[in-house]
């Protein structure tokens, strides 16, 4: 049997529960409880009652769900010509007559 994919939806933090666990309401009104997944627990990401966050359901049971990202998703701004990284960040230049001293 294939393993379904999990089904994302963004969701409001309205009460926060022992062992960082909350309940949350998803857009449609309904409410769940919620935990917190392991990259945002290893980067102490902090969640307090108020915020927007995208959770991921298993298509299995619908009254658990895990928080993946705080706050809502920005799509990434396209990349500028030359691939090139804003603020001259690029390749460090060597001074001239650079290498290794002869001695």
């Amino acid at each position: 049997m294939a393993k379904e994919e999990p089904i994302t939806l963004f969701a409001v933090v309205k009460e926060a529960l022992p062992g960082a666990t909350f309940l949350v309401e998803l857009e449609n009104g309904q409410q769940v409880h919620a935990h917190m997944s392991g990259r945002m627990r290893k980067h102490y990401i902090r969640i307090t009652p108020g915020d927007t966050i995208t959770i991921e359901m298993s298509p299995y049971d619908l009254t658990r769900c895990r928080i993946v990202f705080r706050g809502q998703r920005r799509p990434r701004p396209a990349p500028s010509a030359g691939g090139r990284r804003p603020g001259g960040a690029g390749k460090k230049k060597r001074p001239a007559g650079g290498g290794k001293r002869r001695r």
